[in-house]
């Protein structure tokens, strides 16, 4: 019964997530449409070739001698076709590149924007590698599929549906062979997916667990050689990449396996189109087969269809490579995905209140708290720090300090309780200006990317020259 539940699930959030990322594409349509148009016109040159090719060949076989002319005519055209169309297919990757580092741009920016605006609870329960796993990896993931395999599925679809009425214009029998092997392609493509598809998820969570654990370990790399707990965590480290390494190599070998079981199935079919044509053409030129009947096929003619059936069978072939690429690039947009829709942190309330003139009395009135309802930290504490007055709260890890601070700063509310500045409700006080009134020095010493000057005015940008230095001096720097 779960599985019959979860099937329509997972169909409507491939469907989103598709649309989505389709979403995304036509916000650049000012590229993607002379995309569309390039991919047209490089195919469709490209299926003319083998037109070319089958008309020199027919001028070959007359039975007057050979027709120079028209050969090296044909031969021309067809030099001329391949050539241009590989001049647009150049552009056309170059236009893609372009589109796609646009695409990524914009998802990016919007995905770094977005953790801005999340609570410090979310920070807490995620690791920081896996969140740069996002930025990065999953992000990158995302581009190489748009930049290239989406070029790929564009061209393919093209060249599919011209090499399939080219070869209905040469020959409708033969077209019958490949009414049972295209069938079987599909059929099989699909049943791969679908075990390909959630070990391709599972590769992409492996991976943020791995940079969440590996950067968790750098950033204490000072704690662990003090508490020698180097072989320790090598060990964990250990575990966690070889569960990382299993999930890759799963999804590559269930993922390959695809590609040469459909190019069997693709070689299976064109034997049988050169065993066929050729009997055709036997039937042909005995006087069996009239020319006026639909079995009629002339030696240019089973060349067209043996290379038009080779263009038919390759995208299908592709696409079995394609697929693979794509099982991964939606693993990673899920997981993009997410971030995004994310609830940021709650708004202010409408009617709540400027706190610019602080004079610094705090009252915490009976104030529990738990990060989870089943796991309480705090519970019925009171206490009042009045204006200029110091006090120190001390106790063992755990015993709810940092809890107190993050319920001051409103990081996270209280269950139930009231925290008092100057004696208005903390919830009733705008978030910005209540963060601003505190001053918070942090156990660990963290410098941001800019100058000494640039780190001191971080949280008053309209510090003066004289008041920054004197914070300076007074910090002994």
């Amino acid at each position: 019964m779960t599985d019959k539940n979860t099937m329509p699930k997972n169909k409507k959030r491939r469907k989103g997530i598709f649309l989505r990322l389709g979403k995304y594409v036509l916000m650049q349509w000012p590229l993607f449409v002379p995309a569309l148009l390039l991919t047209l016109g490089a195919n469709q040159l490209s299926l003319l070739g083998p037109r070319y090719s089958g008309a020199a060949i027919d001028a070959i076989e007359l039975e007057s001698g050979v027709d120079f002319a028209v050969v090296w005519e044909n031969v021309a055209m067809m030099l001329a076709c391949y050539a241009i169309s590989a001049l647009l297919s150049y552009i056309l990757s170059v236009v893609m590149i372009n589109l796609s580092q646009r695409i990524i741009y914009r998802m990016r920016k919007q995905v770094f924007e977005k953790l801005t605006t999340l609570p410090v609870s979310y920070f807490d329960t995620h690791a920081t590698g896996d969140i740069i796993s996002h930025l990065s990896y999953d992000i990158d993931t995302i581009n190489s599929t748009l930049s290239h395999d989406l070029i790929q599925v564009m061209t393919s679809i093209y060249t599919v549906i011209g090499s399939l009425v080219f070869m209905w214009q040469i020959s409708k029998p033969m077209i019958l062979i490949f009414a049972i092997t295209v069938p079987v392609s599909i059929l099989f493509t699909r049943y791969r997916s679908k075990v390909v598809r959630p070990l391709f998820r599972k590769r992409a969570k492996k991976y943020g667990e791995l940079n969440g654990f590996a950067e968790e370990m750098l950033t204490g790399s000072r704690t662990i050689s003090a508490y020698g707990r180097q072989k320790v965590i090598s060990g964990r480290f250990n575990k966690i990449n070889d569960e990382a390494m299993d999930a890759f190599y799963k999804a590559e070998y269930h993922g390959a396996l695809l590609f040469p079981t459909i190019n069997l199935i693709n070689n299976i079919s064109l034997t049988l189109v050169a065993i066929m044509g050729g009997i055709l053409y036997m039937f042909s030129q005995n006087g069996t087969v009239l020319a006026t009947s639909m079995f009629f096929i002339t030696l240019g003619g089973v060349a067209q269809f043996v290379q038009y059936s080779r263009k038919f069978a390759g995208p299908i072939n592709e696409f079995s490579n394609i697929l693979h690429e794509f099982q991964s690039a939606f693993s990673a947009a899920e997981r993009v995905f997410a971030i995004l829709d994310e609830e940021p942190e709650k708004a202010d309330a409408p009617d709540a209140k400027d706190f610019k003139d602080v004079s610094g009395d705090v009252c915490i009135d009976d104030v529990t708290f738990g990060y989870t309802p089943d796991k309480i930290v705090l519970k019925n504490v009171s206490v009042r720090a009045r204006k200029g007055q110091t006090v120190a709260i001390v106790g063992p890890t755990g015993a709810g300090k940092t809890t107190i601070i993050n319920l001051l700063m409103r990081f996270y509310d209280q269950q139930s309780g009231e925290i008092r500045m100057d004696g208005l409700p903390s919830l009733d006080i705008k978030r910005a200006d209540l963060r601003l009134a505190f001053t918070m020095v942090l156990q660990d010493t963290w410098l941001f990317y800019g100058t000494i000057y640039d780190n001191i005015v971080y949280g008053r940008e309209d510090a003066t020259p004289e008041e920054v230095y004197a914070a300076a001096r007074s910090a002994k720097i």
